[in-house]
């Protein structure tokens, strides 16, 4: 016989949403108030209690919606109590009659299925400019089309964020000491305020096109008759990558983006490439005849996430005289009409010397990233600049363009890289070790990682400096410039490939997480 647990037990509360739409309709139609309350309740608190138990006055029957693990958008690490821990402690309180998982990032699909007569908020959610995801505009609209009403509780809410920062150590002894201290310079504002600067910006990419493409395989065993792992193929993700992906990070930050690239004559992903590109962001494309559009395809293990081999797919011959000559107008013509160009630099063949200069001479504010990779080691360094406004590269690339693998990477981004390049703002990015930023008025900053779990690298830097080149642009300091693009960072190691990009709700959630 199964043991079902009765609907008065804690468990016996829980429910998925069709079930428990079911079960409140069946209270509703007996003549009851239904009331909905939704959110993380990462650490359940006494602000929750007398929250959830003010709620419940507005109706009988009291019905909790929690956001699944997978649709926390709080950053890495959060929650830090799992989505079945979380329904389990609000279903211990007597009060509370359901309490259901929704599994996508909004309360919309609770609302649809359980239709409350009243829906409650904290009173944070009161003023709706103050909700920067805009959700409760959403969420209203949705409470209304079902014939109810949204009403706000006047009970202090604490922080959950603020809480597990100061008494459950969930970062390292070293984050922990750093985040502190900017706790009590009151950063979250300044950092708010720079994101906001750059909203009306226009941005003008540069940089080469590349197709990510991740293949899932699983491994089989070692082939009896070659040296050689036999895999079986799964799965297969194709995704917009170089130029493409940084861009998409920045227009979401920023009001315009232009991306100039080439690609392949008769390349199979063109349609995919322009696609992927937000609204706000315009295309310039030039075709290559013979040569294939740039492509890495990546075998990786399914069960771990772990890349076993890549293959490239591409020639990497300088761009043509007539197209070089053709982007080098379109720089002189517009590179002024922009707040900054970015250049993403991956030693593909696009960017030629006549470019650079070009670029060198005609741009407002200039940022820049020569990436170093398997297909160009030790021949696309960033020295290729003689001159920039800002530039990001990681430790191996900075070793490189410098020929120095002893030295301190403080002393690489402070004097020796400078000693090379005409440039006043340096950021090195160090993987675990966070990243180093040197201003040339200020000295250097250092900034530890925000996240040990990583799901993917590919991109990580990318994003760190797509998002932090408008803010230098914007005169943000340099420990602004770093924190905010370790959060960048931070959130793009946990996306596979370029599945999603770094938006800024997400970005301001997570450092609301860290400094609150």
């Amino acid at each position: 016989m199964l043991n079902v647990p009765s609907p008065t037990t804690p468990l016996g509360k829980l429910k998925s949403l069709e079930p428990l739409a079911a079960a409140v309709a069946e209270r509703r139609a007996g003549g009851e108030t239904v009331v909905l309350a939704h959110g993380t309740f990462d650490l359940l608190h006494i602000g929750h209690v007398r929250h959830l138990r003010e709620a419940k006055r507005h109706g009988s029957v009291l019905v909790v919606t929690i956001t699944a693990d997978a649709y926390v958008n709080k950053g890495p690490g959060r929650p830090v109590f799992s989505e079945r821990m979380r329904a389990e402690m609000l279903a211990a309180l007597e009060f509370i009659d359901f309490v259901g998982i929704v599994h996508e990032a909004t309360a919309i699909p609770a609302i649809d299925a359980v239709r409350p007569d009243i829906y409650v908020k904290g009173q944070d959610y009161r003023d709706a400019k103050d909700d920067i995801t805009g959700g409760i505009v959403q969420e209203r609209h949705a409470v209304e089309r079902h014939g109810g009403r949204i009403e706000f509780t006047d009970e202090v809410m604490y922080s959950s964020s603020s809480l597990i920062n100061r008494h459950l150590s969930v970062f390292d002894p070293t984050l922990d000491t750093f985040l502190e201290a900017q706790r009590s310079r009151r950063t979250l504002g300044e950092l708010t305020a720079l994101i906001d600067k750059i909203k009306d910006f226009r941005v003008l990419f540069i940089g080469d096109a590349i197709i990510d493409d991740y293949n899932y395989v699983s491994a089989m065993g070692k082939s009896p008759k070659e040296h050689m792992i036999a895999t079986l193929f799964g799965d297969r993700e194709v995704f917009a990558g170089g130029v493409f992906a940084a861009a998409k990070h920045v227009a979401d930050f920023c009001r315009e983006v232009e991306v100039i690239t080439t690609i392949g004559e008769n390349c199979e992903y063109e349609a995919l490439l322009r696609s992927s590109l937000p609204e706000n962001v315009k295309l310039h494309l030039f075709k290559r005849p013979g040569v294939p559009t740039t492509r890495k395809a990546r075998y990786i293990d399914k069960s771990y996430l772990r890349k076993l081999f890549e293959v490239y797919y591409m020639d990497d011959a300088p761009t043509a005289a007539a197209q070089e000559r053709e982007i080098d107008r379109i720089i002189v013509d517009r590179a002024d009409e922009f707040d900054l160009v970015i250049v993403t630099d991956f030693g593909h063949g696009l960017l030629t010397p006549s470019m650079i200069a070009t670029l060198q001479s005609h741009s407002r504010f200039l940022a820049v990233n020569a990436q170093s990779n398997s297909a160009n080691m030790g021949y696309n360094l960033i020295t290729r600049y003689g001159r920039a406004d800002y530039i990001c590269i990681d430790a191996p690339e900075a070793r490189l363009a410098v020929s120095d693998r002893a030295s301190d990477v403080e002393d690489v981004a402070s004097s020796i890289l400078p000693s090379r390049i005409d440039c006043p703002r340096i950021v090195i990015t160090h993987g675990k070790n966070g990243c180093v930023g040197y201003e040339r008025d200020s000295g250097t900053v250092h900034v530890p990682a925000f996240t040990k779990t990583v799901v993917d690298t590919v991109g990580a830097g990318d994003a760190f400096f797509a998002v932090t080149a408008p803010l230098a642009a914007a005169g943000g300091r340099m420990d602004q410039i770093t924190f905010i693009g370790n959060a960048a960072g931070a959130i793009k190691v946990g996306i596979v490939g370029h599945r999603r990009s770094v938006e800024k709700v997400p970005l301001m959630k997570f450092l609301t997480t860290l400094l609150k």
